[in-house]
């Protein structure tokens, strides 16, 4: 399960809606237009396509042309830019050089070898999911921080940039899958730095257990898929990296009772690898398995590749630089990474009065729609309230190319232009 939700359909859009469809055994990754009028779905074609670069103004999910203006509108109550739009269908994570595609395949290993191929593989459902499957069917709470405009990307009130691959738990198990890996693309409005993007990529697992299994254990039956669940990731984290202490801190997740965090000794620090716990009851019960008890776990594929192949800027894993692709091959797991390059970075400081609707994401998604990955990070560096009552922040903002050096000229103009769209996006006061 996709464990770190905080900073984390009968939907109309202007021209179609779009929902994750099932039209049969491992067809989840279809997203289907519909009219909000129509009675039936039109058939159409699911064979698997070879990816293709999306262009800016249309791009294919599931063998459906999904335009711009399907996800990017001007409308209050879209807050999906261009730079993430253009994001959708990369898929990364199904790139067998890449670490991300290197990492999820080790990890389907350990599960084919201990599992007998038990667990069904899901890695190309699609990414435009419904409130309802984003966040209730998972028991996110109404009030939780996640819904927020500042922290999902929306696409009209009740369509959403899915936030984890938990978005697809309920319909798979009312579609009667017991055992599943679900990996793919997430989103999400967050910060700006060296482990933090606006998409990243999750693996949620789970497996659901029937009352012979804990019965002839003789524990109850959230003990034995609490019990059968530590067992298991102890043995993913082996896997990934090696013989390692390893110590598990209980938690709290909306979705999950108990719940738990896997840690591990590594590099001589504690490093978080996931989070899991035994299923909510309710979850069961709303998709027809009221007798059963599960486990769910999630992982962020990022996170955990950044420390095996020693990736230090989140950015690098959406580069197409030979020397950094080259590094990296089918099958080779923690093959460390050699930087190759040592640009130095251009910092500028900006400084406003805020008003009480700005936030930081805010921020953050304006400097990352003008400079992209040019921008290495944003922090706020001081920040006073007058005697006015008035409040100021100042933010330096890091510009850094991880293949070229940046010109005095280019950084001048993309910091003039942030300015402009801070100014007039976020009606604040610039000092």
């Amino acid at each position: 399960m996709a464990m770190v939700i905080s900073s984390v359909h009968a939907t109309l859009f202007a021209r179609a809606s779009f929902f994750c469809q099932s039209s049969g055994l491992r067809s989840f990754r279809s997203c289907l237009p519909f009219s909000s009028s129509a009675a039936s779905v039109s058939t159409h074609n699911f064979s698997r396509k070879k990816w293709r670069q999306p262009v800016l103004s249309v791009l294919d999910l599931g063998g459906v042309n999904i335009s711009r203006e399907d996800v990017v509108r001007d409308d209050p109550t879209n807050n999906v830019p261009d730079n993430i739009f253009s994001k959708l269908g990369v898929h990364l994570h199904r790139r067998d050089q890449h670490p991300l595609g290197i990492l999820k395949n080790a990890i389907y290993e350990y599960f084919d070898t201990h599992y007998s191929n038990k667990f069904n593989k899901f890695d190309d459902l699609c990414p435009i999911v419904s409130v309802k499957q984003n966040f209730d069917d998972v028991l996110v709470p109404e009030d939780h921080v996640s819904r927020s405009y500042n922290d999902t990307y929306y696409i009209d009130p009740q369509t959403v940039l899915r936030c984890h691959t938990s978005a697809h738990q309920a319909e798979l198990l009312r579609t009667e899958y017991t055992h599943f890996l679900v990996t793919g693309d997430v989103y999400r409005r967050d910060s700006i730095d060296s482990t933090h993007y606006p998409v990243f990529h999750q693996m949620e697992g789970f497996r659901v257990f029937v009352p012979e299994e804990w019965e002839a254990s003789g524990m109850d039956a959230t003990l034995f898929a609490a019990t059968d669940l530590k067992q298991c990731l102890e043995g993913l984290a082996r896997h990934l990296f090696g013989a390692v202490e390893m110590r598990w801190v209980d938690t709290y997740f909306p979705f999950t009772n108990p719940s738990f965090e896997l840690e591990i000794y590594f590099k001589e620090k504690w490093l978080e690898v996931l989070g899991c716990g035994v299923t909510e009851q309710e979850i069961l019960k709303r998709n027809g398995k009221p007798n059963n008890v599960a486990w769910a776990f999630g992982l962020g594929l990022e996170r955990l590749a950044m420390v095996l192949f020693d990736i230090p800027d989140i950015r690098l894993f959406w580069s197409n630089d030979e020397r950094f692709t080259s590094q990296f091959s089918k099958g080779q797991l923690g093959v460390k990474f050699k930087p190759f390059s040592k640009y130095p970075p251009c910092y500028k400081d900006m400084s406003f009065w805020i008003n009480e609707s700005f936030t930081e994401n805010n921020l953050c998604e304006v400097v990352r729609g003008i400079a992209g990955d040019l921008v290495e990070e944003v922090q706020l560096i001081d920040n006073f309230t007058n005697k006015k009552g008035m409040t100021s922040h100042c933010y330096r903002i890091a510009y850094r190319s991880m293949e070229r050096s940046l010109t005095d000229e280019e950084i001048n103009d993309l910091q003039w232009k942030v300015r402009e769209q801070v100014q007039s996006k976020l009606n604040v006061v610039l000092r």
